[in-house]
């Protein structure tokens, strides 16, 4: 990962309990950032224990994240929770995944309430067992009205099927005639995305050092600024976080075009 030193304007000095001391600017806080949370198994293993130990303690980074996110302004927040391609691992781990995912649901809604969070579910959310639909909904229902941030939880997604979907509810309304072919923009397309409305992520953080995308986004994601670090999901933290959105800070983003 290559560090550019520029001179910043316009920051502020940002304290926090976790004793970390340093310089935020403004005006590049990222507004959406999506995380891929990788590693879970692995961290388990390390310590000769089971994966859902793993995933247990990866529950408590996300409310660690969650909580960063909103004390510093971070608009939108995207969690890879879920895979379209995590149905096949095995039944038990499955099971326990979702039961997880229940607790959490439930155990996090005053959190948000508290601290004006609004969650949000993108995916094939009908594929979920139903306790954790209900589980969803009531906290998306209680939240519904918080403006504070927009916490997005990928559920069951994956970026082919959606494209796949977008693709169809776009052919279906052009063979009605409610679509002209024609005039079909890339707003056209995000419009019929899980997305809809929000603007493509800034940042994409993916942990464990796996150098992949794994489905993720992968329309929103072009001219998304992507960092990869080498830590295991459960033990990412906000020092960590801090520092890599210090590192988004000193990038040029130049969509495609140049500034000589």
């Amino acid at each position: 990962m290559i560090y550019v030193k520029k001179k910043r304007k316009n920051s502020l000095s940002f304290n926090t309990d976790f004793s970390l001391h340093t310089d935020f600017d403004t005006a590049s806080i990222p507004s959406h950032v999506a995380i891929i949370m990788d590693g879970n198994g692995r961290w388990a293993k390390k310590r000769m224990l089971n994966r859902v130990q793993g995933h247990r303690k990866g529950a408590e980074t996300v409310r660690t994240i969650v909580e960063c996110c909103r004390e510093i302004g971070i608009s939108i927040l995207t969690l890879y929770a879920f895979s379209t391609e995590n149905w096949q691992r095995p039944k038990m781990e499955v099971a326990a995944l979702m039961s997880l995912l229940a607790k959490f649901l439930k155990s996090e809604q005053k959190n948000m309430l508290d601290n004006n969070i609004r969650l949000n579910a993108i995916g094939q959310i009908e594929r979920l067992p139903e306790h954790v639909r209900q589980a969803l909904h009531e906290a998306m229902t209680l939240t519904k009205n918080n403006e504070g941030m927009l916490f997005n939880l990928a559920l069951s997604y994956g970026g082919r099927a959606e494209i796949v979907r977008m693709v169809r509810d776009v052919a279906i309304k052009a063979k009605e005639g409610r679509i002209d072919p024609d005039s079909i923009t890339y707003e056209v397309v995000s419009d019929h995305l899980y997305t809809k409305g929000m603007p493509d992520p800034d940042l994409l953080v993916r942990t464990s050092g796996e150098m992949r995308i794994s489905n993720f986004l992968l329309c929103q994601i072009a001219y998304t600024e992507i960092f990869v670090t080498d830590t295991l999901w459960p033990d990412f933290s906000k020092e960590e976080f801090l520092r890599i959105l210090q590192n988004y800070q000193h990038r040029e983003r130049r969509f495609g075009s140049t500034n000589n």
